[in-house]
C-alpha cells in the first residue's frame, strides 16, 4: 500500500530558531520529541548520515541530515519500505514551516499494523512533537488532545508490558 503522511505546523519564530531546536533531536536535552509521553528516539551514535537507531519498535538509520532537513530510511517494522523526515522552511522572517512527511509502501502485515495501529499512534506523536516544539516559545503551553482510538491503544500497549 502506498502511504504519504504528511504535518505542518506554522511557527512564529525565525527559521535559525527551529533550526537550533532540530539539533537537539535524540539528544538527552531534547526539545523536540516528545519522549514525556512516547518512547524516546535514540541512535547508537550521534545524529549523523548512517546513524542507526529509532523509538520503540520503529528502526531506521538516518539517511539526510543538515540544518534543514533529517531524513530517515526505514528497516523495522519488516514491510516499511521508505523514509520519514522533518523539513523545516522559512514563510517570511518571523515565521517558519516544521514538516514532517512519512512516504513509504507497505507490504503484507505492515499494511494492517500501519492502518489499525501505528498511523493513529504516529499522528498522535507527530502532533506531540510539534507541541513540545512550539511550546518552546509560547507562555500559554498547547497540549494536543489524543483521539479515543490512541488512548485505547497506549492502554493496551501499557496492560503487555
Amino acid at each position: 500500500m502506498k502511504v504519504l503522511n504528511i504535518h505542518k505546523r506554522i511557527i512564529n519564530q525565525p527559521k535559525t530558531n527551529i533550526t537550533k531546536l532540530l539539533e537537539t533531536l535524540a539528544t538527552e536535552n531534547d526539545k523536540i520529541w516528545p519522549n514525556e509521553k512516547w518512547p524516546a528516539m535514540r541512535f547508537k551514535e550521534s545524529m549523523k548520515i548512517g546513524s542507526k537507531g529509532g523509538h520503540g519498535p520503529i528502526r531506521y538509520s538516518i539517511e539526510n541530515y543538515n540544518t534543514d532537513l533529517i531524513q530517515f530510511r526505514f528497516s523495522k517494522p519488516y514491510g516499511f519500505n521508505g523514509i520519514h523526515k522533518f523539513e523545516i522552511s522559512a514563510l517570511s522572517e518571523e515565521e517558519t514551516e516544521i514538516k514532517h512527511t512519512i512516504k513509504m509502501h507497505t507490504v503484507g502485515k505492515a499494511t494492517f499494523l500501519w492502518l489499525f495501529v501505528i498511523r493513529s499512534l504516529h499522528n498522535a506523536l507527530i502532533e506531540d512533537a510539534f507541541d513540545k516544539l512550539e511550546n518552546n516559545f509560547l507562555e500559554k503551553q498547547k497540549s494536543t488532545k489524543w483521539n479515543f482510538w490512541v488512548k485505547f491503544l497506549r492502554k493496551q500497549m501499557a496492560k503487555k508490558k
